[in-house]
C-alpha cells in the first residue's frame, strides 16, 4: 500500500478522508470541509490519490458475489480487489471495497492482505444477520405492543426485567430505558400498570422484602401419645376473630387459678429439624389481607390448633394472681377441650359467672400493670378484608373481650419469664426501656407523640423491664404456631420437663439475631402492604369524605390521621390549625406506587 502522502484517500472513524499536509503531524481534511491533526495510527491508507472530492466518494458498496465465489481459498489485496469488481483502482472503487470490507460478509483483514471467507463462514454470518434483525423486528414489535398496552406471552417474559427494577431486585432495565422512563421502583411500577403487566392494584411490597408465596412442601410428624395433664374437666375457651385459622391459645379458670393453654408446637418441631429451620427462615406468620404466609405448614396447625379436633394438646400455664405477685405457677403437657368463641360473642356473656370472673381476674392484673406505669395508647385500628378486587375496611374495636384476652396472654408471658428465672432456662425474654418521661396522654394528637417518643422493644438472653407492660420480666410464649421466638420458648420448656438437653445461650443468641432482622423486614412488609390496600380503598371510592385528626405540626406540614382508616398522611400548614383540631376532608388523588394520598379539606 502506498506511503503517507499529501492526497492520498485514508479512512478516519469509519469516515473517508484526504492527507493535506504530512508532519509531525498528519493534517487530513473531512467531508464536511474540516481539518484535523492525527496520529499515523488513527488513519487508514487506501488510495495514493489524487483525492480532489470526498462527497463524491458516498456511494454503496458494489455486488461482491461473482468475486468471492472466484477468489475462493486465496488472499487478495484491496488493490486487486477493486479491479477484479470495479474494473479500476481508483479512490471511488477503493472506498467502495473498503466499505465491501467493512461490511465482513464475503471479505475480512487490512488492504495489504484481505482474507476471503468460505461458504461455511458467509453461511454463519448470514445466519447470525438474520437472527439480528429477527430481533430487533421483535424488539420493535415489543415496544409497539407496549405502547398499546397488548402484550403477548412472549412480551411478559421480556418484561420481567423491568419487574426486577419495580422490585428492587436490579437497577436498569434496557426496556425502560428505551421508552426514556426513569430506572427507579416507582417508575417501573407505574409502567408495569399502565402497559397491562401488573393490575391497576399490583401489591409489589412483599417480594420487595422478598418475602415470596412459597409453600413449606415439609413432611409433619403425627403426634405421638405421651404423659399429658388431663384437664379436659375445664371449661376452655379459644377466643379468636371470625375466620382465624391458627387458634394457638384457649384460656380456663380453676377457681381462681388461670390457666391458659398454648399449641404444643414444640411436641411436633424439634430444634434443627426441617421444620424448625424452615420456620426460623421465616420468623413469624405474615398475614396479608391478599394472603397468608405460614411460618409452619398448614397441616400441623390441624393437628395442634386449640379446638380445631375434640382433644387438644397443649402446654398450659397455670399462675395465681397473689396481691402484687404471680404464684404457684405450673406448666404442664396437658389435654384440653376446646370451645371456639368469637370475641364479640363473649362480650355477650360477660355477665355469665364463667366469663365474669375471667374477666374480674384480667382486670386485677390490668390495674397492678397499670399501677406499675404500664403504658397504654389506644390508635386507631382497622381491620382490612379483600372481596376479589373489592378492599373492605372495619375499624378494629377495643371491647372487653379483648382485653380479657390480651391480659391473660401477658399473664402467661410473665409466668413462663418467672417460671424460666427459677429454673435456670435460657430462653428470648422481650424488653423495652422506658420513655424519658412517663405520662397517659388522653387526646389523640397526645397519644400520637408520645408513641413516637417510645423506644422499641428488644429480645435479650437475660430478662430486663418491660415498661410498655409494666412487668419486670416478660417473654412472648402464647403464639408458637406463627412466631418462632414463641417457639424456641416452647423448645426449651419442653426439654426442661422431659430432662433432655436444653439449647445452649449462645444457640438461643444466635436465633435472636436473625429473628430481629427478619421480624423487622416482615413487620415493615405487613405496614406497607396494609397502607397499599388503604389506598386501593380510597381509589375505589373517589366521593370517599370522612374525619381526619390533626395529630401533629410542623413548619410547612400538618400531620393528618384518619381515625376510620388508621391512615396518616400529610397537607400544607394553615395558620389557623391546631393538635386535635378535626378536619373534613375529601381525596383530590391517590398514587399507589408512591404510597401516597392527596386530600383536601372541605
Amino acid at each position: 500500500m502506498s506511503v503517507l502522502q499529501p492526497h492520498a484517500l485514508v479512512e478516519y472513524k469509519s469516515h473517508p478522508a484526504r492527507i493535506t499536509e504530512v508532519a509531525d503531524k498528519i493534517v487530513i481534511a473531512l467531508p464536511d470541509g474540516r481539518t484535523k491533526k492525527v496520529r499515523e495510527k488513527d488513519i487508514r491508507i487506501l488510495h495514493p490519490g489524487p483525492v480532489s472530492d470526498l462527497v463524491t466518494l458516498s456511494v454503496g458498496p458494489p455486488d461482491a458475489t461473482d468475486a468471492w465465489e472466484l477468489l475462493q481459498g486465496e488472499q487478495t489485496t484491496l488493490a486487486d480487489l477493486a479491479e477484479l469488481i470495479c474494473g479500476t483502482y481508483s479512490p471511488v472503487s477503493a472506498w467502495q471495497i473498503w466499505q465491501l470490507l467493512r461490511d465482513g460478509r464475503y471479505f475480512s483483514g487490512d488492504p495489504d492482505a484481505i482474507r476471503v471467507h468460505p461458504s461455511e463462514q458467509v453461511a454463519e454470518i448470514d445466519a447470525a444477520r438474520a437472527q439480528k434483525q429477527q430481533a430487533a423486528l421483535a424488539w420493535q414489535a415489543l415496544l409497539e405492543h407496549i405502547q398499546a398496552a397488548q402484550l403477548t406471552t412472549a412480551d411478559r417474559q421480556q418484561l420481567t426485567e423491568v419487574e426486577r427494577v419495580a422490585l428492587g431486585t436490579t437497577a436498569r432495565s434496557r426496556i425502560l430505558s428505551a421508552c426514556k422512563v426513569p430506572n427507579t421502583p416507582v417508575d417501573a411500577h407505574q409502567f408495569l400498570v399502565r402497559c397491562g403487566y401488573w393490575p391497576a392494584y399490583e401489591n409489589p411490597w412483599p417480594r420487595r422484602h422478598a418475602i415470596v408465596p412459597e409453600q413449606i412442601e415439609l413432611a409433619v410428624p403425627t403426634l405421638t401419645a405421651e404423659p399429658r395433664l388431663d384437664l379436659t374437666h375445664l371449661p376452655a375457651w379459644a377466643i379468636d376473630d371470625v375466620g382465624n385459622a391458627d387458634p394457638d391459645d384457649a384460656i380456663s379458670l380453676e377457681n381462681d387459678y388461670l390457666w391458659v393453654h398454648i399449641a404444643d408446637a414444640a411436641a411436633l418441631v424439634e430444634p434443627d429439624s426441617p421444620l424448625d429451620l424452615a420456620a426460623r427462615e421465616r420468623a413469624s406468620t405474615l398475614y396479608l389481607p391478599e394472603q397468608v404466609h405460614w411460618m409452619l405448614p398448614p397441616t400441623l396447625i390441624q393437628q395442634l390448633g386449640m379446638g380445631l379436633a375434640e382433644y387438644s394438646p397443649a402446654l398450659s400455664v397455670g399462675c395465681r394472681l397473689a396481691g402484687e405477685q404471680l404464684c404457684d405457677i405450673r406448666i404442664e403437657p396437658s389435654r384440653v377441650q376446646v370451645q371456639r368463641i368469637t370475641y364479640e360473642a363473649v362480650d355477650q356473656r360477660l355477665q355469665e359467672p364463667e366469663f365474669a370472673a375471667l374477666a374480674e381476674l384480667t382486670r386485677a392484673y390490668r390495674n397492678r400493670r397499670a399501677a406499675n406505669q404500664a403504658i397504654q395508647l389506644d390508635l386507631p385500628e382497622v381491620t382490612i378484608r379483600l372481596d376479589g378486587d373489592q378492599v373492605q375496611i372495619r375499624p378494629g374495636d377495643k371491647t372487653p373481650s379483648r382485653d380479657l384476652v390480651a391480659d391473660a396472654m401477658i399473664m402467661a408471658g410473665e409466668a413462663v419469664a418467672l417460671y424460666a428465672q427459677q429454673h435456670d432456662i435460657a430462653i428470648p425474654y422481650a424488653m423495652q426501656p422506658a420513655p424519658d418521661t412517663l405520662e397517659q396522654p388522653q387526646t389523640l394528637a397526645g397519644k400520637y407523640a408520645y408513641r413516637r417518643c417510645l423506644k422499641p422493644s428488644r429480645t435479650l438472653l437475660e430478662p430486663e423491664p418491660h415498661a410498655g407492660l409494666g412487668l419486670s420480666s416478660y417473654t412472648r410464649c402464647t403464639s408458637p404456631l406463627r412466631r418462632y421466638a414463641d417457639l424456641v420458648v416452647h423448645q426449651q420448656l419442653r426439654a426442661h420437663l422431659r430432662n433432655q438437653s436444653l439449647r445452649t445461650r449462645a444457640d438461643i443468641k444466635d436465633a435472636i439475631l436473625v429473628l430481629d432482622e427478619t421480624n423487622s423486614r416482615n413487620r415493615r412488609a405487613e405496614r406497607q402492604t396494609n397502607l397499599h390496600w388503604k389506598l386501593v380503598y380510597l381509589q375505589q371510592q373517589p366521593d370517599w369524605q370522612g374525619e381526619a385528626v390533626i395529630v401533629a405540626l410542623d413548619e410547612r406540614k400538618t400531620t393528618l390521621l384518619l381515625p376510620s382508616l388508621a391512615l396518616e398522611t400529610r397537607i400544607r400548614r394553615q395558620h389557623h390549625h391546631q393538635p386535635d383540631d378535626t378536619l373534613r376532608v375529601r381525596i383530590q388523588s391517590v398514587d399507589l406506587a408512591r404510597q401516597d394520598v392527596t386530600l383536601r379539606v372541605i
